[in-house]
Formats: C-alpha cells, sequence, structure tokens
C-alpha cells in the first residue's frame, strides 16, 4: 500500500481516546506478575469480543495467553503482538491511579506489583488498534491477528504459546510486528535494521559454605564473604575480558544469605543477568562467570561444587531487513521528524520474537517514547538525562499517557496496513 494513502486511510479512522485513556488507567492500577494475567487477560478478551467486528478470539493459550484473529480477503497474514504481565515493584509515582496490589509470586512470597515496564499500554495500544483497523475493514485485504502475551518479563510467555499449539489454532503469520514503550521523548518512534534488542541470560548461583556462630568464624566457611568475592570478580568480565567494541553487561540484581546478624549462613544465594549483542561475546561471559565462580568456592573452601542453574533466556532480537525497511517507509512518511531510522539496539531483551521464528517469519520491532517533552527537554539541557528519566522497571516509571498511547496506537496501525492489500 502507498505511504500515502496509507497515511490517508489511518488519519480517515479514529476511536474513543477518553474510553482507552481510562482503560489504560485501570489496567495501570490492577496489574498482574508473569504467569498470572487472569484479570487483565479476560478483559482483553472481552473487549475484542465486545468490537463486534469479526474477531475470532481463543483464550488461554500457553497460560493466559490470547489472540483474535479477523479475517478479511486474500493477502498477507499479519501478527501484532503486545505482552501483558507486570513486575514486582512497589509502585512509587505517585499518580492518582497508582498500584496498591501485591501478589504471591511463584515463590509464594507476597510481593507488590507495579506496571513498571509499560506493558499496561502496549495491551491497550493493541485493543485500540484491533479497534481501529476493523473500523477500515474496506480499505485492506488480508488476516489480522492481535496476540495478547503472558510471562514475557521471565522470558517464558511466547515460547509457551507456540508449545500450547498456537499456530495449530491460528493461521501462520508472514510477519510478526511488535513495540516497547520506552524512557525516551513522547510523541517520536525509534527502529532500525538488524539488532534491536540484545539477547539476555539469567542465572541463579548457590554458594555452599558451613553455617555456624557470628563470633565463632573461625569455625565456619562464610558464604556471605565467598558471595562477596564472586561479585567483585564478577564485575571484571567485561572491564578485563570483553573487546572494548563489542558489547556486554554483567548485572547481580540478588544476594540472599542468612535471616540474622550472629548467625553465619551455610549458603548464598546470587542471581546473575547477562546481556550480550553478539553469540561469540555470549559465549565468552558465560564461560567466565562459570570460571569465576568455580574458582572463588575452591579458593574459599566451599563445602561442595556450587549450583548455578540458568533462570531465563532471552534470544537476540534481530529486524529483518525487507521487513523493517517498509515499515520504516510508513513510519517516515506519517510521523516524519519524529521518526528515528536508526534507533541504537536497546541493551534490554524480548522475547516476541520466537513467535516468528519458530515459523521462519520475519519480524520489525520499535520503540515509541513516554516521557514527557518538557521534562526531557529540561533534563536534556541541564545534561541530566540519566538522573531524571526513571526508566523501565523504575518504581518511578510512569509515561504521561498522551501523546504515548495515540503514538503507540497510530504506529501499530501503520505498520500493519503497510503489508495488507490495499481493496
Amino acid at each position: 500500500m502507498a505511504t500515502q494513502d496509507l497515511t490517508s486511510i489511518l488519519r480517515s479512522s479514529t476511536v474513543d481516546f477518553e474510553f482507552y485513556e481510562a482503560l489504560y488507567r485501570h489496567f495501570h492500577s490492577q496489574p498482574e506478575l508473569s504467569c498470572q494475567e487472569s484479570q487483565t487477560a479476560a478483559k482483553a478478551a472481552s473487549l475484542l469480543r465486545s468490537l463486534n467486528a469479526g474477531y475470532e478470539v481463543q483464550t488461554s493459550i500457553g497460560g493466559h495467553g490470547l489472540v483474535g484473529v479477523l479475517k478479511n480477503g486474500p493477502g498477507k497474514t499479519v501478527l501484532l503482538r503486545a505482552d501483558m504481565d507486570a513486575l514486582p515493584v512497589k509502585e512509587d509515582t505517585g499518580l492518582e491511579y497508582s498500584s496498591k496490589v501485591t501478589m504471591r509470586d511463584n515463590d509464594d512470597i507476597v510481593k507488590p506489583v507495579m506496571h513498571a515496564c509499560g506493558h499496561d499500554f502496549h495491551v491497550t495500544a493493541l485493543l485500540a488498534a484491533a479497534e481501529r483497523l476493523a473500523k477500515m475493514k474496506d480499505s485492506w485485504s488480508g488476516t489480522l491477528i492481535v496476540l495478547f502475551q503472558p510471562n514475557e518479563e521471565r522470558a517464558g510467555g511466547a515460547q509457551a504459546m507456540v508449545d500450547d499449539g498456537l499456530y495449530d489454532k491460528i493461521p501462520v503469520p508472514d510477519i510478526v510486528l511488535g513495540q516497547h514503550v520506552m524512557p525516551q521523548k513522547t510523541g517520536y518512534v525509534g527502529c532500525r535494521i538488524g539488532n534491536i534488542m540484545s539477547e539476555a541470560d539469567s542465572f541463579r548461583i548457590t554458594l555452599h559454605g558451613r553455617g555456624g556462630h557470628g563470633s565463632m568464624p573461625h569455625r565456619t566457611v562464610d558464604p556471605v564473604v565467598m558471595a562477596v568475592g564472586v561479585v567483585t570478580k564478577l564485575q571484571t568480565i567485561v572491564s578485563r575480558e570483553v573487546d572494548p567494541d563489542q558489547f556486554a553487561v554483567v548485572t547481580v540484581g540478588s544476594l540472599q544469605a542468612g535471616q540474622t546478624e550472629n548467625i553465619i549462613s551455610d549458603r548464598a544465594e546470587v542471581r546473575v543477568n547477562v546481556r550480550t549483542q553478539n553469540h561469540e561475546v555470549r559465549n565468552r561471559v558465560l564461560a567466565s562467570i562459570r570460571r569465576i565462580v568455580k574458582g572463588e568456592c575452591e579458593a574459599s573452601g566451599a563445602t561442595k561444587e556450587p549450583l548455578i542453574e540458568e533462570t531465563t533466556k532471552f534470544p537476540l532480537s534481530v529486524n529483518d531487513e525487507a521487513v523493517t525497511k517498509e515499515v520504516q517507509k510508513s513510519f517516515e512518511a506519517f510521523f516524519g521528524d519524529r521518526f528515528d531510522p536508526n534507533t541504537p539496539c536497546s541493551t534490554a531483551s524480548e522475547d516476541y520474537s520466537i513467535l516468528g521464528s519458530c515459523q521462519r517469519k520475519p519480524s520489525c520491532f520499535w520503540f515509541f517514547g513516554g516521557t514527557d517533552g518538557k521534562t526531557w527537554d529540561d533534563a536534556e539541557k541541564k545534561g541530566r538525562l540519566a538522573e531524571d528519566i526513571p526508566v523501565n522497571h523504575s518504581p518511578f516509571f510512569a509515561p504521561v499517557i498522551q501523546p504515548t498511547l495515540g503514538t503507540g496506537i497510530d504506529a501499530l496501525c501503520l505498520a500493519a496496513l503497510t503489508f495488507l492489500k490495499s481493496s
């Protein structure tokens, strides 16, 4: 479809923004942890059905995943994806609609819950795009799939849907498309050909010591000191073992040992997260982690070998060249100078690409900004973007509703229409 025609078609159709802004506030105030997105999924399914637009809705795929399929004549099959899960974060935004929710996590521990990564925006934007594209059915031909994915944060949702027979239930898409709200200036969109989001590996490392009385450390093997040695040495991997021209991040996000100050524990648990954008670098970093952990345990006199368990793994997200070039043409025509075709590859990670790669189908992913324009400009002028702009997973992450939501809706519709035949 010609980009000029596409832009005209998009501008000819709209949705009730007040309704979707209220819906966003609802989702934000009622977040659900990974694998527990039952109410979010039920709400999305109900709204899809209420459109009376012909969507064939199927639920409970790979957990709480759901899809809506709108068949509208011959043409390509395009899949638009949104993730639904929230994070174990205590919200501190001060918003009137901030989350007060707590839930039991997979370890049966009660945690505060917050949409600290913007998945509430993703769900709302996709529901609005589903309505808007249905209203334009006379202007396009093909099959549209809207997919709402659970458990993105733990890297399991896309694969779980595939393993649960997703493509036995719905048509295999020709193209998979998705987006993510980011700590960038609202109203702006960014995309790139090639690597768009990093590969990620997470591990739970259990170190074994010998517990005892806090006054008798000589009768123990202290796993806390062992863990501190591991954490310190892990930080040398990127600075001393990875080529400065390559990208890698090694983060220790959790270190837990003991219950009180006068007891030396018999074990410590360290949770490590690794981000890379090159398979060779990834393999080198993971080998270094294992070497350092085992070496420190031996040096500390550990009572047995450390246990290193992989907890999550995200694939490297790569935007297909041909598909992305077409999306970029549409975005440039519509967003103008608010579109960046060479946005940097994100250090964050996603599992959406599995929905395409499992069938050898191409995908394209893009970012849209959520930070208030004046707030961004002031921080940029002061050289304080890192300090003053909350990022995803922060308890202060609160994208402004507009024009963020409108931009996300426009981007989804534009990308889909790029590949759906003009009727």
